[in-house]
């Protein structure tokens, strides 16, 4: 299959397949843990859900704060040096998580892993869109999100074993795939951010501004966090909720997650293919209701089964949706903001997470567990339909012209 998708991808640099294979390496490893976290911490901290979720948006916070810093440094300094700096973070942050032993010091990791983790995120994707031209960054997004879950596959899988017997293992093996990753890229990788003229350096030097100010896409990035926030409730409660009320384990749970995984491997690439001769709003809003719909039937799920199909539900959203908003927010940016605008696309992400968990925890703390998937559902509503309305009064304003003052991005390596 790899052979199959690398002979339809001939075009795609050498750069570009090297971060292919270092995300592989790299999920692998972090995805033995991350699954997990949500149990490890509330089992290591014997505190109330609401405050393990509270954890989670002080990570959250840290992102959206540091997302800010993020993207003028990524436009104006360059990819490959933000990315190496969080991924180094990361293995720190695997090593010290397994030996954290109170509230205040989880929370100090939550600060510092959500504040490095953004310079990753901003990075490499500002570095597609250097290597890809508008027409292949769809299909270019859609194969690195097909291989990171081939690592998410691989990793619960092995995780929900590993972490029965021992989370710090699971957390030094975490460390020693990101520290791999961090190497690739610092010794392999060369940096392909453009030297801009005059004129272009002059309009970095605004700041956000020029991109709180595009309303349209603005209006994108908010109608996405609602999606986000439906998508948060399922990736980090779903776990303490099935194995609480149902009494799922871990190792049960982690063959879920890597059902996920797998199907986003076996069927991202063409989902894609498919999706991308669309307009890009009513395709995300087609993907926010399967996001409802796969929250919300966690409601009505009592076993295994159920919940397994509420995630099978969830992820033809996610097929649809990452791969579509990831292009969308490439295109509609001009070639020297492309980090800004990465950065604001990705406090969506932020904002998701901040919200969504507490949200649930608080519901499932104050209301009912199964409060927590009606909410889902409602706001995964929310974003459906709040994508439809911008798809009428969006203007088709899908690839930006590139002036004829900017460099073109730089050629295959």
């Amino acid at each position: 299959m790899l052979k199959r998708l690398r002979e339809t991808s001939a075009g795609y640099p050498r750069q570009f397949w090297l971060l292919f294979w270092g995300v592989l390496v790299n999920s692998s490893g972090s995805s033995m843990v991350w699954p997990f976290l949500t149990i490890y911490l509330r089992q290591r901290l014997d505190v109330p859900l609401t405050t393990i979720a509270l954890l989670l948006t002080l990570n959250s916070l840290a992102g959206l704060a540091s997302t800010s810093v993020a993207g003028p440094a990524v436009d104006r300094f360059g990819r490959k040096g933000a990315m190496v700096i969080s991924l180094g973070a990361g293995c720190v942050f695997m090593l010290a998580l397994a030996r954290v032993d109170s509230l205040a010091s989880a929370a100090a990791l939550m600060l510092f892993k959500g504040a490095t983790d953004p310079l990753y995120r901003v990075g490499s994707d500002a570095m597609v869109a250097d290597l890809i031209p508008p027409a292949g960054r769809a299909n270019s997004y859609a194969l690195l999100r097909m291989i990171a879950n081939l690592g998410v596959a691989i990793g619960p899988s092995i995780g929900g074993f590993i972490t029965s017997v021992s989370y710090s293992l699971a957390f030094s093996i975490a460390a020693g795939t990101t520290l791999g990753y961090a190497l690739l890229v610092g010794v392999f990788m060369r940096e392909t951010i453009p030297q801009w003229p005059a004129e272009e350096r002059a309009r970095q030097a605004k700041g956000y501004g020029p991109v709180l100010r595009d309303r349209p896409f603005m209006a994108f990035c908010v109608a996405y966090s609602f999606a986000g926030m439906a998508y948060s409730l399922m990736m980090v409660l779903l776990p303490v909720y099935v194995k609480e009320n149902f009494g799922v384990p871990e190792s049960s749970y982690g063959f879920i997650l890597a059902t996920n995984a797998a199907m986003v491997v076996l069927f991202q690439y063409g989902v894609t293919r498919l999706t991308q001769r669309h307009y890009h709003l009513p395709v995300l809003a087609v993907g926010s209701m399967f996001y409802a719909l796969g929250v919300g039937s966690v409601a009505w799920g009592a076993g295994f089964t159920g919940f397994l199909l509420s995630m099978v539900i969830l992820t033809v959203g996610e097929m649809i949706m990452i791969p579509t908003s990831t292009a969308l927010t490439a295109n509609l940016a001009p070639p020297d903001m492309r980090g800004r605008y990465m950065g604001v696309y990705g406090l969506t992400w932020g904002v998701a997470m901040g919200i969504g968990p507490v949200l649930g925890g608080t519901l499932n703390d104050q209301v009912a567990p199964v409060a927590i998937w009606y909410a889902g559902l409602a706001l995964g509503a929310v974003a459906m339909f709040g994508f439809l309305i911008l798809g009428r009064l969006m203007p088709r304003r899908v690839v930006v012209s590139v002036p004829a003052s900017t460099p073109s991005a730089p050629p295959p390596a």
